[in-house]
């Protein structure tokens, strides 16, 4: 179970810094109650995560061989992209693709939305935003992947506690840590942790 929670910490803290919900948190909470914000952004990532290990779980039916082939498979995937994509971006700055697909985002449920919103709108509004926002993300299927092949209370805890850092750090200071993260970096660290995972699943399933 130690394990489990560890690496589901880990690898949620290191992949959602700088993605896209932790940017929809950031621009939401300059605009409405952090504490709201935090709380709907929160519930979807930790909804998310049950879901997903629900998912893993499911898939841990199959034979362990295969699924131990495809957990190596896509965390070695997973970071040779990841590895691949920081080379290829600047240095010292955020993915301002990531940041101009959040701000779309949120401007367009805004439109949708009253311009006076009470406390149900501002919670639903970042829980359907992130929820969406995460629906696919490679945190997702990671959690799939950690969650067939390891301790389920395990991988569940460690990424709902991952998530709720994440985004008690994008509604706390996000604005002011925007225009600091280094995307390059954070994806470089990325990479190579989902590197890790790989080369630990191989290791123990040798």
């Amino acid at each position: 179970m130690l394990t489990a929670f560890t690496a589901g910490l880990l690898l949620i803290t290191v992949s959602e810094l700088g993605d896209k919900t932790f940017f929809i948190a950031v621009i939401l909470a300059m605009h409405h109650s952090r504490r709201l914000v935090f709380v709907g952004v929160t519930a979807a990532l930790a909804a998310m995560t049950i879901l997903s290990v629900a998912l893993g779980q499911a898939v841990s039916v199959l034979p362990k061989v295969y699924i131990h082939h495809a957990e190596i498979a896509l965390f070695l995937g997973f970071g040779i992209k990841l590895l691949y994509d920081a080379s290829r971006m600047p240095a010292f700055s955020c993915d301002k693709e990531v940041v101009e697909e959040a701000e779309a985002a949120v401007k367009q449920a805004d439109m949708q939305l009253p311009k006076k919103k009470n406390a149900l709108a501002i919670l639903t509004e970042a829980f359907v935003l992130t929820f969406m926002a995460e629906w696919g993300d490679r945190t997702q299927i990671a959690t799939i992947a950690l969650a067939a092949g390891n301790n389920a209370i395990g991988v569940t805890t460690g990424a709902i506690l991952g998530h709720a850092i994440c985004a008690a750090v994008a509604v706390i200071g996000g604005r002011m840590l925007a225009g600091r993260i280094s995307e390059r970096k954070l994806t470089f660290i990325g990479g190579f942790l989902f590197l890790l995972f790989g080369v630990v699943a191989a290791i123990e399933g040798a």
